[in-house]
């Protein structure tokens, strides 16, 4: 069983020369490296990188301190007001992304392998580019967050832990960095995201067929059309006669299970969008921009990285348009404001929809529709437990019917198709690492502990639809969210987005 790589300051280990990086690191003892008990300034790991290159003739090197070199994502040593010592990014280790790689190999086939590819940079119109969004599989596996990379997990015995991890990334360019900012290069690769053998992905084509031949099973979703990498693996492996088999359900059924780091990260992100919800709550709106605008600073002012997708400001009858972001609307003051919207912290993100009337008091109509879509959101949270042996498809079923009864209470005819159209989506779907997590993994499997999903219940009633009661048409209510499943209880992530009416009211008191 190989000794578990983790980052340096949980471990100590011998490097192996990397003559394409120009600071060669000239690592400490495992004791030198532990963290002191107390200290009055924060504790920094003894990472240091040589100048350069240390000649085979002498051992005597001049050294740097990795707190003063450029990467390409925040470290501890150079961000210590973002991470925690071992962590790789907010919230998560070294250690476990080594654990999950572990986990994976552990149930790949003797000598099976998986492949991959790291998300492109997008660009959104000429030279213009979006902030780089790593792809979810690749981060949850690596922790790595760079385009132009290659990941290779390798199966190398039968136990956990038995494997090899391959990085191939970009090796350090100092004239390319100063017109795109740092990134990591190969020895990063290895001393800080430890990968076990690393290498310049521009030379992938000669580096990828040695570790191939002789594998039982290559599992990855690259495809031709994957960036920088997809032609040549897709053409290598037809070479190689190795058919891919898909690796997104082995990763997903792995992502699905929150650990306790992530559920933290989660609850960290669901508390501050919770809070800036309530307080917008607080104050009168004019338009849905400066709402969506209001919530997107509230984020970040607050420790989140920003708002984890485009959010939902809807106003009056356009709450009917289940994902309306146009966002450009003026709000009326009888009018009530649907509001979906979330912050992400260390790319976990927290999904979270309330409804509030734009000036602050419900009107009969307005409570009455809210009461009944709230009092069956309630019920389907609750039933969010391992004990209660749920899926969420069940819970659906249930949802619909809880609504339904509801509806029949207030008047409303809902005979033959007409659920169709006042609750035409799903009650709920699992939420992590993105909003709608883990695609493909069935919403019809057993809720198990450390499941994270939503509940969000909704009604929308059309303003032109003669066969509703004409005092709800034009009225949209949906209420969500964010829930991780415990053996006997929800975990809800989003409590301090207040929800009851007498809250909503008095908050304008």
């Amino acid at each position: 069983m190989k000794l578990p790589r983790v980052a340096l300051r949980q471990c100590s280990r011998q490097l192996r020369p990397q003559n394409n990086w120009p600071l060669q690191p000239c690592l400490q003892s495992a004791k030198s490296t532990s963290i002191p008990a107390s200290s009055s300034t924060p504790w920094r790991p003894s990472r240091t990188y040589a100048t350069t290159p240390p000649s085979p003739a002498t051992t005597t090197t001049t050294t740097v301190s990795a707190a003063d070199l450029e990467f390409g994502q925040p470290v501890y040593e150079t961000h210590p007001h973002m991470l925690q010592p071992g962590e790789l990014t907010p919230g998560i280790t070294a250690q476990e992304y080594h654990e999950r790689r572990s986990k994976l190999a552990f149930a790949l086939p003797e000598n099976g392998i998986a492949i991959l590819a790291s998300s492109e940079l997008k660009y959104r119109s000429g030279a213009v580019f979006f902030p780089f969004r790593q792809d979810s599989n690749f981060l949850y596996l690596t922790g790595f967050s760079e385009p132009d990379s290659l990941a290779i997990i390798q199966k190398t015995g039968p136990k956990p832990g038995d494997y090899v991890f391959h990085l191939f990334c970009r090796p350090k360019d100092p004239r390319a960095e100063q017109w795109s900012g740092p990134w990591s290069g190969l020895q990063a690769a290895e001393d800080v995201f430890n990968a076990d053998f690393t290498g310049d992905i521009a030379r992938v084509e000669s580096l990828l067929p040695p570790i191939l031949r002789g594998a039982s099973t290559i599992y990855t979703d690259i495809t031709p059309s994957t960036p920088v990498t997809g032609q040549l693996v897709t053409t290598l492996l037809a070479h190689l006669r190795l058919p891919p088999s898909p690796l997104a359900g082995l990763v997903h059924s792995l992502r699905a299970i929150k650990s306790p780091a992530e559920i933290s990260n989660m609850r960290h992100a669901g508390r501050v969008s919770g809070r800036a919800l309530t307080s917008a709550m607080k104050r009168s709106w004019s338009s849905e921009k400066d709402l969506e605008s209001y919530l997107n600073y509230a984020f970040t002012s607050h420790g989140l990285s920003g708002p984890a997708y485009v959010p939902v400001v809807a106003g009056g009858p356009r709450g009917n348009m289940i994902h309306y972001v146009h966002n450009s609307r003026l709000l009326k003051q009888d009018e009530m404001v649907l509001v979906d919207a979330g912050g992400e912290y260390g790319t976990y993100i927290t999904d979270i929809t309330r409804t509030w009337p734009v000036n602050g008091k419900f009107s009969a109509a307005q409570r009455d529709l809210y009461e009944a879509v709230l009092t069956v959101q309630r019920q389907m949270v609750s039933l969010c437990r391992e004990d209660a042996s749920l899926s969420l498809d069940q819970i659906h079923r249930a949802t619909e019917a809880g609504l339904r009864e509801q509806l029949v209470l207030l008047g409303f005819d809902v005979s033959g198709g007409k659920m169709d159209v006042l609750f035409p989506h799903h009650v709920g779907h699992y939420v992590g690492l993105d909003v709608h997590d883990t695609p493909g993994y069935s919403r019809g499997l057993t809720l198990r502990q450390g499941h994270a999903v939503t509940i969000e219940p909704g009604v929308y009633v059309p303003v032109d639809d003669e066969r509703f009661p004409q005092h709800f048409r034009g009225l949209a209510v949906r209420i969500e969210d964010s829930v991780v499943v415990d053996v006997d209880s929800p975990l809800i992530l989003t409590t301090e987005a207040v929800k009851e009416v007498v809250d909503i009211e008095a908050l304008r008191d």
